[in-house]
């Protein structure tokens, strides 16, 4: 379970809040779609759930442990995926993984049986041998999605997954998701690509001006709006005034 509470974070000395008192609560079992343009602060959003930053007010609660006050503890309950495809370029794939592994303090049966099994899923069995310094854009998104789920996570967060991945690696992407959130993990990911969100989804949000200023079912959404797609949705509620439809409900 992941859970926002009044989640705000200022940079500097900005008058203006990049995120601004998020709230929202995301269950086990469901994949969640963080939908925005570029600048509406899902990345902040995903940088304060994963410790990667500190919230100015509010608190981000995983599995009911607060980021902030217990931040090693929260860390290890998420397998992240970045939208950067910064790497450790001169390991190998299984040397990667096993880093991972390393690091969230995953057996040798573990990580071997995981690490295999993903592998296969992702198609990457043949390559994990060779140095991620040879790898595509495509293959290196893929290894690190491999390495954030070595620990078993309960929570997987991923930042833009679908950017730069073919048509087939985004379906094993994406039938992975669905799986792990049938299983009860909690799947949380931002995305620009709002076909993929209308279908994958169980809920969505929609952020502007680093404010929530939708949030449900997609089916749902699009109906109570009188809208025929979430890209409808989604372009009335982030053009300039955005936020104001969904106020007036």
């Amino acid at each position: 379970m992941i859970e926002f509470q009044g989640a705000t974070k200022i940079y500097g000395k900005s008058d203006k809040a990049a995120l601004d008192h998020l709230s929202l609560k995301i269950g086990d079992g469901c994949v969640y779609g963080f939908l925005g343009p570029n600048g509406a602060g899902k990345t902040t959003a995903i940088r304060l759930l994963t410790g990667a930053l500190r919230a100015t007010e509010g608190k981000i609660l995983v599995n009911g442990i607060d980021v902030a006050l217990e931040p090693v503890a929260a860390k290890r309950l998420i397998g992240f995926v970045p939208d950067s495809q910064e790497m450790y370029d001169k390991l190998t794939g299984w040397e990667y993984l096993n880093f991972m592994a390393d690091i969230f303090g995953v057996s040798s049966e573990d990580r071997k049986r995981r690490g295999e099994k993903y592998l296969e899923v992702f198609e990457m069995t043949s390559a994990a041998g060779d140095r991620i310094a040879s790898y595509s854009r495509g293959m290196k998104q893929k290894i690190a999605s491999i390495g954030a789920l070595i620990h078993n996570p309960p929570v997987w967060v991923l930042d833009e997954p679908m950017v730069g991945l073919d048509p087939r690696a985004s379906f094993l992407l994406k039938e992975e998701m669905k799986r792990r959130a049938q299983e009860g993990a909690t799947v949380f990911f931002s995305t620009h690509v709002l076909e993929v969100a209308e279908k994958l989804c169980d809920q969505v949000g929609i952020i502007n001006h680093g404010r929530l200023v939708m949030e449900g079912r997609p089916e749902e959404l699009t109906h109570r709006q009188g809208e025929e797609s979430l890209e409808e949705l989604f372009l009335e509620l982030t053009e300039t005034g955005a936020g104001k439809k969904a106020e007036d409900q």
